[in-house]
């Protein structure tokens, strides 16, 4: 009753919720709008001289370089976004691109006396989750409370699980591209819990605040812990991506990381070649595709490697770095929290989780063929690895030769599919579209670096999605810090 009363006050008069903030509405939305105190971290990196600058050429010889002497041990924080028809403690609906504020209840804003109910299709799906990665499931779980304060999270603190997971111990195996040297890799899994998401922040440009919009408050996600198993930056990019095909196969999630329905956190360190003790690791975000992955951490060895053979190992703290596209480069964000800063403790307000064997059994037993599974057939029946990464891959395509027959290569054709990877070509592309952006190239090379996406944007739109993304970015940058 309290909540229901205070959530109807602030409907009249909102700057009850936040003094510091200023409510407006449009269009019937609830807007929420934030002053901000301090100009973000990775705007005033920018500002400071680099310590170590590492450019193109000198990238290709740190590579090199770690090759011989350093190894890099790198593990994956994965969020997937559960595709549940309402949150996970509360009755409120989630719509992607959705009018700000406008899926929103007492109980996802973290008002008084709002009490969380857990939707159970989240344990359904978090069953499927550990059984598809082979981890053993805890028939007895519980959740906790992780204190923080951040503008997008109402109560303070986010529901989740700490020290009993419902999954761990678990592992996913998966097939190299072949254009990557191909190969099998088998990663191992410590842990999937159950959690909600926060809010999310828009900010406004060239503006001091930010607003703040509530919809993805609550929304439900299972958090994946890898272990750091990973060596190199093509490694993570296709363990995610095994990822984002499991979470599908499963029907849990549709895994589009532009929506934000799976996120990857990347923790990179390093350590000389025969070192068993694990260097710093330096955490990185704001990675929305698979090949983000791969080239932030290639630039973060790169850098961390730089560091150790110039003898400055201590300028390598723990810390969450941004990657930022435009510039090609990883930029301090935070310092990172330590366990004891979230001051964990069990969820009063939710009961235990407890799974019976009969209802975990009757979940396994309703698992489709999952992407390993389905690779390992095909590779029985005779196809040549292509053929079996290309049908594991995409399962419409598998309809559409059962329905015509034919083979994969002349589907591709037919379909007009097949990739573009001459880099003269693509230069042409390049080419055209920055003589017909001569403004924005102007911009970019004043130092707006974050328009090499717009870039990038209109020559996958001329390829019509063929060119290949890493060597497209690989001319672009060339071509767009070449001197005019």
């Amino acid at each position: 009753m309290m909540a229901s009363t205070l959530f109807r006050t602030i409907q009249i008069h909102p700057f009850l919720l936040y003094p510091t903030t200023l409510f407006r509405r449009r269009n019937g939305a609830l807007y929420c709008t934030m002053k901000s105190t301090q100009t973000q971290t990775a705007t005033q990196e920018k500002q400071q001289p680099s310590k170590v600058k590492v450019s193109q050429h000198t990238q290709s010889k740190t590579l090199d370089k770690i090759k011989r002497d350093y190894e890099a041990v790198i593990g994956i924080e994965t969020h997937v976004q559960l595709s549940t028809l309402t949150k996970a403690f509360c009755s409120c609906p989630y719509n992607y691109g959705s009018q700000p504020n406008t899926s929103i209840c007492p109980i996802c804003m973290g008002l008084p006396g709002a009490l969380p109910v857990l939707n159970s299709k989240v344990i359904e799906f978090a069953v499927k989750l550990g059984l598809a990665l082979n981890c053993k499931l805890s028939l007895n779980s519980k959740f906790d409370r992780k204190q923080y304060f951040y503008p997008d999270l109402p109560k303070g603190y986010q529901i989740s699980q700490f020290d009993i997971p419902i999954a761990t111990g678990g592992y996913i195996d998966l097939d190299l591209p072949l254009e990557f040297g191909g190969g099998h890799r088998k990663f191992g899994i410590t842990r999937v819990h159950m959690e909600e998401d926060a809010g999310k922040l828009l900010h406004s440009g060239n503006e001091d605040y930010s607003q703040v919009d509530l919809n993805r408050a609550g929304v439900p996600l299972l958090e994946i812990v890898s272990e750091p198993d990973m060596r190199t930056g093509i490694e993570a990019a296709e363990y995610a991506a095994e990822l984002q095909r499991v979470v599908r196969y499963l029907g849990i999630s549709n895994g589009n990381m532009q929506e934000g329905s799976l996120r990857c956190d990347v923790n990179v360190s390093i350590r000389p070649v025969g070192q068993l003790e694990f260097g710093t690791k330096v955490e990185i975000k704001n990675l929305n595709s698979f090949s983000s992955i791969n080239r932030a951490i290639d630039f973060e060895i790169s850098r961390q490697v730089l560091f150790h053979s110039q003898g400055q190992s201590d300028q390598i703290v723990q810390e969450t770095r941004l990657w930022e596209e435009g510039a090609q480069k990883t930029v301090t964000m935070r310092k990172k929290e330590g366990l004891s800063d979230y001051r964990y403790f069990p969820e009063p307000d939710l009961p235990e989780v407890i799974l019976s064997q009969v209802f975990v059994d009757s979940i396994h037993n309703s698992l489709p063929e999952l992407p390993e599974m389905k690779r390992r057939r095909y590779e029985k029946m005779g196809l040549s690895m292509q053929d079996v990464l290309f049908l594991a891959n995409d399962m419409n395509i598998l309809f559409e030769l059962l329905a015509k027959g034919g083979t994969v290569k002349g589907l591709i054709e037919e379909k007009d599919l097949v990739q573009i990877a001459d880099p003269i070509e693509i230069g042409k592309m390049v080419d055209k579209v920055l003589s017909e952006n001569p403004k924005q190239l102007g911009q970019y090379r004043g130092g707006k670096t974050k328009l090499q996406g717009f870039f990038a944007g209109q020559v996958m739109k001329l390829s019509k999605g063929k060119a290949n993304p890493g060597l497209l970015n690989k001319i672009l940058l060339e071509k767009l810090n070449a001197e005019s």
